[in-house]
Protein backbone atom coordinates (compact mmCIF):
# COMPACT_ATOMS: atom_id res chain seq x y z
CA UNK A 1 0.00 0.00 0.00
CA UNK A 2 1.28 3.05 -1.20
CA UNK A 3 0.96 6.22 1.10
CA UNK A 4 3.85 8.50 0.49
CA UNK A 5 1.96 10.56 -2.35
CA UNK A 6 3.44 14.04 -0.88
CA UNK A 7 7.32 12.13 -1.83
CA UNK A 8 6.25 10.81 -5.71
CA UNK A 9 2.12 10.59 -6.07
CA UNK A 10 1.75 6.61 -7.01
CA UNK A 11 -0.11 5.46 -9.16
CA UNK A 12 -0.74 7.45 -11.63
CA UNK A 13 -4.25 7.78 -13.57
CA UNK A 14 -4.02 5.40 -16.91
CA UNK A 15 -4.13 8.24 -18.86
CA UNK A 16 -0.98 9.25 -17.67
CA UNK A 17 1.07 5.96 -18.48
CA UNK A 18 -0.51 6.36 -21.97
CA UNK A 19 0.48 9.41 -23.02
CA UNK A 20 4.21 8.80 -22.03
CA UNK A 21 4.20 6.03 -24.22
CA UNK A 22 2.35 7.69 -27.07
CA UNK A 23 5.37 10.41 -26.91
CA UNK A 24 7.86 7.75 -26.79
CA UNK A 25 6.68 5.24 -29.46
CA UNK A 26 4.76 7.41 -31.83
CA UNK A 27 6.37 10.89 -31.23
CA UNK A 28 9.89 10.66 -30.52
CA UNK A 29 11.10 13.84 -31.87
CA UNK A 30 12.10 17.13 -30.08
CA UNK A 31 9.68 20.47 -30.40
CA UNK A 32 11.01 23.21 -32.11
CA UNK A 33 14.17 21.49 -33.80
CA UNK A 34 12.23 20.25 -37.50
CA UNK A 35 9.50 20.85 -39.66
CA UNK A 36 8.73 17.22 -40.14
CA UNK A 37 5.55 15.98 -38.60
CA UNK A 38 7.10 14.28 -35.49
CA UNK A 39 8.87 17.36 -34.35
CA UNK A 40 5.61 19.37 -35.11
CA UNK A 41 3.24 17.32 -32.98
CA UNK A 42 6.24 17.23 -30.54
CA UNK A 43 6.06 21.24 -30.47
CA UNK A 44 1.87 20.53 -30.11
CA UNK A 45 2.03 18.53 -27.12
CA UNK A 46 4.52 20.87 -25.67
CA UNK A 47 2.01 23.95 -26.32
CA UNK A 48 -0.80 22.67 -25.43
CA UNK A 49 1.08 21.46 -21.85
CA UNK A 50 2.31 25.09 -21.57
CA UNK A 51 -1.55 25.86 -22.12
CA UNK A 52 -3.19 23.30 -19.19
CA UNK A 53 -1.18 24.84 -17.01
CA UNK A 54 -1.55 28.01 -17.51
CA UNK A 55 -5.59 27.54 -17.36
CA UNK A 56 -4.70 25.35 -14.12
CA UNK A 57 -3.62 28.48 -12.27
CA UNK A 58 -5.20 31.16 -14.01
CA UNK A 59 -2.27 32.26 -15.75
CA UNK A 60 -2.91 34.87 -18.37
CA UNK A 61 -0.04 34.32 -20.95
CA UNK A 62 1.01 30.45 -21.13
CA UNK A 63 4.43 31.65 -22.50
CA UNK A 64 5.30 32.82 -18.55
CA UNK A 65 5.13 29.00 -18.19
CA UNK A 66 8.62 27.59 -18.07
CA UNK A 67 9.21 24.03 -18.10
CA UNK A 68 12.05 22.19 -16.02
CA UNK A 69 12.99 19.35 -14.61
CA UNK A 70 11.00 19.39 -10.61
CA UNK A 71 10.31 22.19 -8.32
CA UNK A 72 13.40 22.45 -7.49
CA UNK A 73 14.70 23.16 -10.67
CA UNK A 74 12.06 26.13 -10.91
CA UNK A 75 13.45 27.48 -7.60
CA UNK A 76 16.74 27.65 -8.17
CA UNK A 77 15.88 29.44 -11.58
CA UNK A 78 13.79 31.80 -9.51
CA UNK A 79 16.19 32.58 -6.67
CA UNK A 80 19.23 32.31 -9.09
CA UNK A 81 17.82 34.28 -11.94
CA UNK A 82 16.50 37.18 -9.84
CA UNK A 83 18.31 37.88 -6.54
CA UNK A 84 21.67 40.11 -6.36
CA UNK A 85 23.99 40.91 -3.81
CA UNK A 86 22.64 43.48 -1.60
CA UNK A 87 19.16 41.87 -2.12
CA UNK A 88 16.87 40.98 1.11
CA UNK A 89 15.07 37.90 0.68
CA UNK A 90 12.41 36.60 3.68
CA UNK A 91 11.79 33.38 3.78
CA UNK A 92 10.36 31.17 7.18
CA UNK A 93 11.45 28.07 9.10
CA UNK A 94 8.92 25.63 7.89
CA UNK A 95 10.59 24.97 3.85
CA UNK A 96 12.25 22.20 2.29
CA UNK A 97 16.16 22.36 1.53
CA UNK A 98 14.80 22.47 -1.63
CA UNK A 99 14.37 26.31 -1.26
CA UNK A 100 17.34 26.97 1.83
CA UNK A 101 19.77 25.15 0.51
CA UNK A 102 19.69 28.05 -3.03
CA UNK A 103 19.26 30.91 -0.10
CA UNK A 104 22.27 29.64 1.96
CA UNK A 105 24.12 29.58 -1.35
CA UNK A 106 22.79 33.05 -2.15
CA UNK A 107 23.13 34.24 0.84
CA UNK A 108 27.25 33.74 0.66
CA UNK A 109 27.23 35.71 -2.09
CA UNK A 110 25.57 38.66 -0.74
CA UNK A 111 21.82 37.86 -0.80
CA UNK A 112 20.88 38.62 3.16
CA UNK A 113 18.60 36.24 4.52
CA UNK A 114 16.05 36.44 7.08
CA UNK A 115 14.05 33.12 8.33
CA UNK A 116 10.76 33.99 9.86
CA UNK A 117 10.23 31.34 12.85
CA UNK A 118 6.81 30.02 12.51
CA UNK A 119 4.28 29.40 15.55
CA UNK A 120 4.18 25.55 16.82
CA UNK A 121 1.33 24.46 14.51
CA UNK A 122 3.50 25.12 11.57
CA UNK A 123 1.64 28.70 10.44
CA UNK A 124 3.48 31.45 9.64
CA UNK A 125 2.51 34.99 11.52
CA UNK A 126 2.06 37.47 8.94
CA UNK A 127 2.45 40.60 11.44
CA UNK A 128 6.14 38.76 11.81
CA UNK A 129 6.90 38.38 8.32
CA UNK A 130 5.82 42.25 7.69
CA UNK A 131 8.05 43.35 10.63
CA UNK A 132 10.87 41.75 8.75
CA UNK A 133 10.64 43.40 5.76
CA UNK A 134 13.48 46.36 5.07
CA UNK A 135 13.71 48.97 2.54
CA UNK A 136 15.85 46.25 0.43
CA UNK A 137 13.37 43.52 0.48
CA UNK A 138 13.73 42.07 -2.70
CA UNK A 139 11.14 38.74 -2.49
CA UNK A 140 9.53 36.91 0.06
CA UNK A 141 9.48 33.24 -0.73
CA UNK A 142 7.57 30.88 1.04
CA UNK A 143 6.11 27.38 0.76
CA UNK A 144 2.55 27.23 -0.03
CA UNK A 145 1.58 23.67 2.39
CA UNK A 146 4.66 22.25 4.91
CA UNK A 147 5.39 18.91 3.52
CA UNK A 148 5.96 18.04 7.08
CA UNK A 149 2.88 18.97 8.67
CA UNK A 150 0.66 20.20 6.24
CA UNK A 151 0.42 23.70 7.62
CA UNK A 152 -1.23 25.83 4.82
CA UNK A 153 0.44 29.32 5.01
CA UNK A 154 -1.39 32.59 4.84
CA UNK A 155 -0.24 33.32 1.15
CA UNK A 156 -3.38 35.98 0.01
CA UNK A 157 -2.10 37.88 2.98
CA UNK A 158 1.33 37.36 2.44
CA UNK A 159 0.91 38.50 -1.44
CA UNK A 160 -0.80 41.66 -0.51
CA UNK A 161 2.49 42.39 1.31
CA UNK A 162 4.47 42.08 -1.89
CA UNK A 163 2.00 44.27 -3.85
CA UNK A 164 2.18 46.69 -1.44
CA UNK A 165 5.64 46.90 -1.08
CA UNK A 166 7.02 46.13 -4.33
CA UNK A 167 8.73 43.17 -3.50
CA UNK A 168 8.72 39.81 -5.31
CA UNK A 169 6.52 37.17 -4.16
CA UNK A 170 7.90 33.14 -4.75
CA UNK A 171 5.76 30.58 -4.07
CA UNK A 172 6.85 26.68 -3.53
CA UNK A 173 3.62 24.96 -4.65
CA UNK A 174 5.48 21.53 -3.86
CA UNK A 175 2.56 20.38 -1.61
CA UNK A 176 -0.15 22.38 -2.98
CA UNK A 177 -0.38 22.23 -6.80
CA UNK A 178 -3.05 19.82 -7.38
CA UNK A 179 -4.65 19.93 -3.75
CA UNK A 180 -5.28 23.29 -3.65
CA UNK A 181 -6.88 25.96 -6.27
CA UNK A 182 -4.06 28.43 -6.96
CA UNK A 183 -4.78 31.87 -8.98
CA UNK A 184 -1.36 33.66 -9.27
CA UNK A 185 -2.88 36.81 -10.42
CA UNK A 186 -5.48 37.30 -7.49
CA UNK A 187 -2.63 36.15 -5.52
CA UNK A 188 -0.35 38.72 -6.37
CA UNK A 189 2.37 35.73 -7.16
CA UNK A 190 5.50 36.51 -9.44
CA UNK A 191 6.99 33.02 -9.57
CA UNK A 192 5.74 29.96 -8.58
CA UNK A 193 7.54 26.78 -8.62
CA UNK A 194 5.54 23.62 -9.26
CA UNK A 195 6.16 20.02 -9.32
CA UNK A 196 4.98 17.71 -11.90
CA UNK A 197 5.41 14.21 -10.25
CA UNK A 198 3.35 15.13 -7.02
CA UNK A 199 -0.33 16.64 -6.55
CA UNK A 200 -0.45 17.04 -10.84
CA UNK A 201 -0.16 13.41 -10.97
CA UNK A 202 3.30 13.36 -14.04
CA UNK A 203 5.75 11.63 -14.16
CA UNK A 204 8.82 12.35 -12.08
CA UNK A 205 11.37 14.72 -14.26
CA UNK A 206 8.89 17.32 -14.72
CA UNK A 207 7.72 20.67 -12.86
CA UNK A 208 7.50 23.80 -14.01
CA UNK A 209 8.13 28.08 -13.14
CA UNK A 210 5.91 30.91 -13.69
CA UNK A 211 7.30 34.10 -14.06
CA UNK A 212 5.01 37.15 -13.96
CA UNK A 213 5.15 39.59 -16.82
CA UNK A 214 7.26 42.54 -14.99
CA UNK A 215 9.91 40.01 -13.36
CA UNK A 216 12.65 40.02 -14.99
CA UNK A 217 14.51 37.21 -15.17
CA UNK A 218 18.41 35.52 -15.94
CA UNK A 219 19.04 32.13 -17.51
CA UNK A 220 20.80 30.14 -15.57
CA UNK A 221 21.59 27.46 -17.92
CA UNK A 222 22.69 28.70 -21.50
CA UNK A 223 22.58 26.12 -24.42
CA UNK A 224 20.52 25.65 -27.24
CA UNK A 225 16.29 26.72 -27.54
CA UNK A 226 15.31 26.21 -31.01
CA UNK A 227 15.18 29.65 -32.03
CA UNK A 228 17.55 32.60 -31.79
CA UNK A 229 20.15 30.59 -33.09
CA UNK A 230 22.26 32.96 -33.96
CA UNK A 231 22.69 35.00 -31.45
CA UNK A 232 25.94 34.14 -29.06
CA UNK A 233 24.51 34.88 -25.64
CA UNK A 234 21.25 32.77 -24.31
CA UNK A 235 18.17 34.96 -25.62
CA UNK A 236 16.29 36.17 -22.58
CA UNK A 237 12.72 35.68 -24.43
CA UNK A 238 10.49 33.49 -22.90
CA UNK A 239 10.14 30.65 -22.57
CA UNK A 240 12.71 29.42 -24.76
CA UNK A 241 15.78 31.21 -23.52
CA UNK A 242 15.44 29.49 -19.89
CA UNK A 243 14.88 25.60 -21.74
CA UNK A 244 17.96 25.42 -22.84
CA UNK A 245 18.26 21.54 -24.44
CA UNK A 246 16.19 18.83 -25.15
CA UNK A 247 12.82 19.08 -23.09
CA UNK A 248 11.68 16.07 -21.47
CA UNK A 249 9.09 15.07 -24.11
CA UNK A 250 7.25 11.80 -22.26
CA UNK A 251 7.46 13.20 -19.17
CA UNK A 252 5.39 16.37 -20.43
CA UNK A 253 3.35 14.59 -22.30
CA UNK A 254 2.59 12.90 -19.17
CA UNK A 255 2.18 15.72 -17.32
CA UNK A 256 -0.52 17.08 -19.61
CA UNK A 257 -2.91 13.82 -18.93
CA UNK A 258 -2.33 14.53 -15.26
CA UNK A 259 -3.78 18.26 -15.65
CA UNK A 260 -6.64 17.19 -17.61
CA UNK A 261 -7.41 14.24 -15.40
CA UNK A 262 -8.03 16.72 -12.37
CA UNK A 263 -9.11 19.30 -13.80
CA UNK A 264 -11.77 16.69 -15.17
CA UNK A 265 -12.36 14.66 -11.80
CA UNK A 266 -12.05 18.50 -9.76
CA UNK A 267 -9.16 19.61 -7.22
CA UNK A 268 -11.78 20.59 -4.96
CA UNK A 269 -13.10 16.95 -5.22
CA UNK A 270 -10.11 15.13 -5.23
CA UNK A 271 -8.78 17.69 -2.22
CA UNK A 272 -12.03 16.70 0.00
CA UNK A 273 -11.93 12.95 -0.92
CA UNK A 274 -8.15 13.19 0.63
CA UNK A 275 -8.97 15.50 3.44
CA UNK A 276 -11.76 12.76 4.48
CA UNK A 277 -8.97 9.97 4.91
CA UNK A 278 -6.38 11.95 6.78
CA UNK A 279 -9.50 12.75 9.34
CA UNK A 280 -10.03 9.13 9.43
CA UNK A 281 -6.24 8.07 10.13
CA UNK A 282 -6.00 11.15 12.77
CA UNK A 283 -9.13 9.54 14.23
CA UNK A 284 -7.26 6.58 15.39
CA UNK A 285 -3.99 8.11 16.05
CA UNK A 286 -5.25 10.39 18.75
CA UNK A 287 -6.87 7.35 20.55
CA UNK A 288 -3.29 5.42 20.65
CA UNK A 289 -1.46 6.35 24.04
CA UNK A 290 1.76 8.88 23.19
CA UNK A 291 1.08 9.34 20.23
CA UNK A 292 1.19 13.13 18.97
CA UNK A 293 0.00 14.93 15.54
CA UNK A 294 1.81 17.68 14.22
CA UNK A 295 0.62 20.96 12.50
CA UNK A 296 -3.00 22.92 13.12
CA UNK A 297 -4.98 21.42 15.24
CA UNK A 298 -8.08 22.34 13.00
CA UNK A 299 -7.43 19.76 10.18
CA UNK A 300 -9.50 22.57 7.93
CA UNK A 301 -5.65 24.45 8.18
CA UNK A 302 -3.89 21.35 6.91
CA UNK A 303 -3.36 19.71 3.63
CA UNK A 304 -2.28 16.50 1.83
CA UNK A 305 -0.11 14.98 4.89
CA UNK A 306 -0.20 13.91 8.53
CA UNK A 307 2.69 13.64 10.27
CA UNK A 308 2.43 12.23 13.78
CA UNK A 309 5.38 10.61 16.80
CA UNK A 310 4.73 7.83 19.23
CA UNK A 311 6.73 8.51 22.23
CA UNK A 312 9.17 5.73 22.78
CA UNK A 313 9.28 4.70 19.15
CA UNK A 314 11.68 5.30 16.78
CA UNK A 315 9.76 6.97 13.44
CA UNK A 316 12.10 5.16 11.39
CA UNK A 317 11.58 1.77 12.99
CA UNK A 318 7.85 2.29 12.99
CA UNK A 319 8.08 3.16 8.74
CA UNK A 320 10.44 0.03 8.63
CA UNK A 321 8.31 -2.35 10.46
CA UNK A 322 4.80 -0.84 8.39
CA UNK A 323 6.84 -1.84 5.07
CA UNK A 324 8.14 -5.08 6.42
CA UNK A 325 5.23 -6.20 8.34
CA UNK A 326 2.48 -4.84 6.13
CA UNK A 327 4.04 -3.49 2.91
CA UNK A 328 2.99 0.16 3.90
CA UNK A 329 5.00 2.73 2.34
CA UNK A 330 4.96 5.71 4.64
CA UNK A 331 7.95 8.66 4.68
CA UNK A 332 9.60 8.82 8.04
CA UNK A 333 12.54 11.34 9.46
CA UNK A 334 13.38 14.69 8.35
CA UNK A 335 11.30 15.25 5.22
CA UNK A 336 14.43 16.84 4.18
CA UNK A 337 12.93 19.72 6.46
CA UNK A 338 15.07 20.16 9.65
CA UNK A 339 14.36 23.91 10.09
CA UNK A 340 10.73 22.74 10.21
CA UNK A 341 11.45 20.01 12.61
CA UNK A 342 13.31 22.38 15.01
CA UNK A 343 10.07 24.28 14.58
CA UNK A 344 7.63 21.40 15.42
CA UNK A 345 10.00 19.62 18.27
CA UNK A 346 10.85 16.74 16.07
CA UNK A 347 14.56 17.15 16.34
CA UNK A 348 16.34 14.61 15.73
CA UNK A 349 14.66 11.51 14.86
CA UNK A 350 11.93 13.57 12.91
CA UNK A 351 7.96 12.15 12.39
CA UNK A 352 6.34 9.67 10.37
CA UNK A 353 4.28 11.57 7.53
CA UNK A 354 0.98 9.51 5.85
CA UNK A 355 0.30 11.07 2.59
CA UNK A 356 -2.96 9.25 0.61
CA UNK A 357 -3.59 10.18 -2.87
CA UNK A 358 -6.86 10.13 -5.51
CA UNK A 359 -6.66 6.35 -5.78
CA UNK A 360 -6.19 5.81 -1.94
CA UNK A 361 -9.17 3.89 -0.44
CA UNK A 362 -11.05 4.11 3.48
CA UNK A 363 -10.33 0.57 3.63
CA UNK A 364 -7.06 0.98 3.06
CA UNK A 365 -6.91 3.94 5.45
CA UNK A 366 -8.37 1.47 8.04
CA UNK A 367 -5.86 -1.42 7.22
CA UNK A 368 -3.05 1.21 7.64
CA UNK A 369 -4.07 2.66 11.23
CA UNK A 370 -4.89 -1.25 12.61
CA UNK A 371 -1.04 -1.81 11.33
CA UNK A 372 0.04 1.30 12.91
CA UNK A 373 -1.35 0.21 16.40
CA UNK A 374 0.16 -3.60 15.98
CA UNK A 375 3.40 -2.33 15.28
CA UNK A 376 3.39 0.50 18.07
CA UNK A 377 2.78 -2.33 20.46
CA UNK A 378 5.82 -4.61 18.94
CA UNK A 379 8.02 -2.41 19.36
CA UNK A 380 7.14 -0.96 22.82
CA UNK A 381 6.68 -4.65 24.14
CA UNK A 382 10.22 -5.04 22.33
CA UNK A 383 12.00 -2.22 24.32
Amino acid sequence: MYLDNAATSFPKPEIVYEAVLHAMRDVGASPGRGGYRQSLEAGRILFQTRETAAQFFSVSDSSRIIFTQNATGALNLALHGTLNAGDHVITTSMEHNSLLRPLYTLRNKGVEVTIVPAGHDGVVSVEEIRLAMRANTRMIAIGHVSNVCGAVQPIRQVGELCRDSGALFLVDAAQSAGYLPIDVESAAIDLLAVPGHKGLLGPGGTGFLYVAPHVQLKPVIQGGTGSHSTAEEQPLVVPDGFEAGTHNMPGIAGLQAGMEFLLERGVVALHQHEQMLLAQAERTLRGISGVTVYGPSDSRDRCSVLSFTASGVDSALLAAELDHCFDIAVRAGLQCAPLAHRTLGTLPGGTVRLSPGWSTTREEIAFFSGAVVECIDKIRNSA
